[in-house]
């Protein structure tokens, strides 16, 4: 069996014209993973739209429901930062559907990759950053409802805390949340995960993945989850406009193969989600968001998951 990869046509919604969420990078990931031969089209995975009930595992209905129905107030949209559509919507659902296949693909062949996901900064009453609901928080409590897992460990690499993901688990020893981000960057007000790694401004790639070797194995060894999800934000970038971090393309590529192969090697399953990226040359960022995608193609081989 070939490595599972997760994507949907409805991944992508309009947005307003000069938006500056970049949207159009989902389909193109996905086009690109097969133009590049990462993937052929039968490694492709369609999620459904999860049962509201799932959702409330997390978010509280009466935001669910405001959300889904557009119904929620200006100031609660303005800060998610996404004018409310049907289409929206629907993205929005069936992206926390991806994860959640993602993370069952995982648990089945060892390692499996969303092109969408990482939704770290929803809460369970709001949305903030970009994210209504946390595809992650919701991955790790219907795997949990269904008995699939135990103990989660959560490793977010994106360049922005995983505050809401932080939240959600803060009192819950059953998921542990690993955040290494730019200290001096958004969320304004940090939660407290389980291990937060606050990095300087300009770090590079050397540093950036010598911090990550110091902790990752040991966290492993001590934590010996039943599955990692894996937020492979991109916006560590030094080419992203809202990162303020120094890697290049190559030190994330390095960064992907260091997260799965450590993990992979120690016999935990992998599911990975592609968190942020924002730059205005469209098709650079969609390079760095494959390039989780070639570092899994690459250890699932490698190890013949």
């Amino acid at each position: 069996m070939d490595l599972p990869i997760i994507y949907h046509p409805d991944y992508v919604a309009p947005l307003p014209e000069g938006h500056r969420f970049p949207m159009a990078k989902f389909r193109q990931l996905y086009e690109l993973l097969l133009l590049d031969g990462v993937a052929t089209i039968e490694q492709f995975h369609a999620p459904e739209v999860p049962m509201r009930e799932l959702i409330e595992l997390v978010h509280i209905p009466e935001y669910v429901q405001a959300y889904c129905q557009g119904t929620l107030d200006y100031k609660a949209q303005r800060r998610i930062g996404l004018p409310w559509s049907p289409a929206l919507a629907h993205r929005t659902c069936i992206a926390v559907g991806g994860t959640i296949l993602t993370a069952k693909l995982a648990l089945k062949q060892g390692l499996a990759c969303n092109t969408a996901g990482g939704t770290h900064h929803a809460f369970p009453s709001y949305g903030s950053g970009f994210c209504i609901f946390n595809d992650l928080a919701i991955a790790c409590r219907v795997l949990q409802k269904l008995g699939l897992v135990q103990r989660i460990l959560i490793v977010d690499l994106d360049v922005h805390q995983g505050d809401g993901t932080a939240f959600i688990f803060q009192n819950d020893a059953s998921v542990f949340t690993f955040s290494m981000h730019c200290e001096v960057n958004f969320p304004g007000t940090k939660q407290q995960s389980d291990l937060d790694i606050p990095l300087p401004e300009g770090m590079e790639d050397d540093s950036y993945l010598q911090t990550l070797a110091k902790y990752l194995p040991d966290l492993l060894t001590d934590i010996k989850p039943d599955l990692v999800l894996y937020d492979a934000g991109v916006d560590p970038h030094i080419g992203d406009r809202l990162g303020k971090l120094a890697l290049t393309d190559e030190g994330i590529f390095r960064r992907e193969m260091q997260v799965l192969g450590t993990c992979v090697a120690a016999g935990f399953p992998v599911a990975c989600v592609i968190g942020g990226g924002y730059a205005d040359d469209l098709k650079s960022l969609v390079w760095r968001h494959s390039l989780v995608h070639r570092a899994a193609s690459q250890t699932y081989y490698q190890y013949r998951l």
